[in-house]
């Protein structure tokens, strides 16, 4: 798919907004593209004087650009880390940003680090949760937006991906195991939730985190984002030790007086069903990142998604019946397709 032309507008606009007043002394400057997003927005870099800065051109017809200045004051009044904004043009989807590096969370975790890293990303999660939800205009992660997501994993990566086609018994396996996972979500306390709370959105600046490509942030489930963290699409731990730091997080929560206290086992469960609920839509979004967009290197991270879908499904099908249905239908009518793939490899 080619890339789409850099407005002609986008590069003096930056300029005006540092100050600029002859531009045409800048003929040499570019905007430099950094690559890594999954949506329409589009990231460069621009160095002017010694100095960098980030332009980016989010297009307002599909983008959510009131929504990402909102929530950035948001999370910069809750004292987390995040990018400051010398400008913006809504209408035409223009922002000049503070340039973070390049260094993203992902390739700085290792055994001797995660716990230094997770303790500061819960840390994080530990401030947005303390958002008070009443004082702020926010979207809620209600049954529509739930049930869009989860629609995603039917059309783009079942029926669009695997060229599946699925007959309404299955559509009804799918439709009670999906109606489970919506139950589970929203019996849980509601917190300012990022939606993609993982490595690749954690930037590290002066050995502290700062989080970015928060616009889609909405009320939701306390355990989605600590499952995003811990059950992480693009690296993977022990799930002894995932189980302990999300409890470890949950005690930090009651004892803040955060969350009102549940048991440890109700809250891995809660935590559970959010994640494989998240993996489940990632399955559908790689899919159509793929398909629709022609992003190719999201299938490169599948089998990883699929194998934390596997193994939940395997912890939990011998006590809810709507997973073991599920459970079984996705081995038995999928686990050939998938594995006909040429993306599918063994972990």
């Amino acid at each position: 798919m080619p890339p789409r032309p850099v407005p002609s507008e986008l590069l003096p606009w930056a300029l005006t907004a540092l100050g600029g007043s002859d531009l045409t002394s800048a003929s040499d400057t570019a905007l430099i593209l950094v690559t890594g997003d999954a949506s329409n927005r589009r990231y460069f870099r621009l160095l002017r004087e010694g100095k960098s800065y980030i332009v980016a051109e989010a297009p307002p017809e599909t983008e959510k650009n009131r929504e990402f200045v909102a929530i950035r004051t948001l999370l910069a009044n809750a004292q987390v880390r995040v990018p400051a904004i010398l400008a913006a043009e809504i209408e035409r989807g223009y922002l000049l940003l503070e340039d973070l590096g390049d260094q993203t969370l992902l390739p700085a975790l290792n055994g001797d680090s995660v716990d230094r890293w997770y303790e500061q990303a819960e840390g994080i999660l530990q401030k947005m949760a303390a958002v008070d939800l009443k004082a702020i205009d926010i979207a809620c992660y209600d049954h529509a937006l739930f049930s869009e997501e989860l629609s995603r994993f039917s059309e783009w990566f079942v029926e669009g991906l695997l060229d599946y086609s699925l007959v309404e018994p299955e559509r009804e396996i799918i439709a009670r195991f999906s109606a489970v996972l919506l139950e589970s979500a929203l019996e849980q306390p509601q917190v300012l939730v990022h939606r993609d709370f993982h490595s690749r959105n954690l930037m590290i600046i002066d050995d502290k985190l700062a989080l970015i490509d928060f616009q889609d942030a909405v009320a939701g489930p306390v355990t989605y984002d600590i499952g995003s963290l811990l059950k992480d699409c693009y690296i993977r731990w022990p799930q002894a030790q995932v189980e302990q730091w999300a409890l470890a997080y949950k005690q930090q929560l009651c004892a803040a007086d955060l969350m009102c206290d549940v048991s440890d086992e109700r809250f891995l469960r809660w935590f559970d069903a959010m994640a494989l609920q998240r993996h489940i839509k990632v399955l559908g979004t790689f899919a159509r990142l793929y398909l629709r967009d022609g992003k190719a290197s999201y299938l490169e991270d599948l089998p990883m998604v699929l194998s934390y879908v596997r193994e939940t499904l395997d912890r939990y099908a011998g006590g809810e019946p709507a997973f073991a249905d599920f459970s079984l239908w996705f081995a038995d009518n999928l686990g050939q397709h998938i594995a006909n793939q040429t993306w599918s490899a063994p972990l």
